[in-house]
Formats: structure tokens, sequence, C-alpha cells
């Protein structure tokens, strides 16, 4: 037979809760950033794209300014891959961490310094994106011309 959930256990759990309710928000801001950058890469593939048929047809000039955009192109799409890497990574972290203080309650271990670490990891993993991801956007507005 099952033994009763006591209301310390009940406690416990709730208490766990509320503890991986910052964490959620915080993987909610990071799958809206991973949106953001898939939309990016996907604008850059199709502008690739768009430029590879216009190649075909272009004259000696004009592909000579056709390979240093898809040059460009190739450098943000690096950049933005980057970014999703980082930030897919900064989401299993939290992950990881909100799991390991579930079972640190189940189990009643001491979980604190690897929950720290897993944290700390995922805020350097969710910085190095957002600089990424930065550094792609300067990439992008440098390379416009508003001549």
């Amino acid at each position: 037979m099952n033994a009763p959930v006591s209301d310390q256990t009940i406690y416990d759990i709730s208490h766990v809760i509320q503890l991986s309710v910052a964490p959620v928000f915080l993987l909610t801001s990071i799958g809206t950033i991973l949106g953001v950058l898939s939309t990016r890469l996907a604008r850059i593939v199709d502008r690739a794209r768009a430029l590879s048929d216009r190649l075909e047809m272009a004259g000696e000039a004009k592909a000579a300014l056709i390979h240093a955009e898809m040059h460009t192109l190739s450098q943000r799409r690096h950049l933005v891959n980057m970014a999703i890497t980082a930030g897919t990574i900064a989401a299993l972290l939290v992950c990881i961490s909100i799991a390991t203080v579930f079972l640190g309650a189940l189990l009643k271990a001491g979980v604190a310094m690897a929950v720290a670490s897993l944290f700390i990891l995922a805020m350097a993993a969710f910085v190095t994106a957002l600089v990424t991801f930065l550094r792609e956007i300067f990439l992008a507005v440098r390379s416009l011309d508003l001549v």
C-alpha cells in the first residue's frame, strides 16, 4: 500500500515548483530569442538562394558584387548558427537545472552546488548567444548600402 503523502512532502514539492518558476520564465526568453534567430537564418538562406539565381545571369561586374554579398551572408549565417547553438545549450542547461532541483528535493540530496553551476553555465551560454546575435546584427547593418 502506498503511504499517504505528508503535508511536509507537499510543502517541499510546492516550494520546488516555486523555485522553478524563474527558470521557466528564462526558458521563455531563450525560446523567443531562438525564434528570432531562426527567422533571421531563414531570411539569410532565402537571400542567398535569390542571389545564387541572379549569379547565373549576371555579368562579370555584377558577379563580383553578388559574391561579396554572398560572403557576407555566409558570415552572418555562421554567426546565427553559433547563436542558435549557444541559446539551445542555455535552454538545455536550464532544463537540467530544473530537473536537478526536483531530483534533489525528491531524493533529499544536497544539489545546491550543482544547480548553481548549471545556472551559471546557462547564463554564460545565453550571454554568448546574445553577444553573437549582436555581432550578426552589426554585420547586417554594416553590409547595408543605403546610398
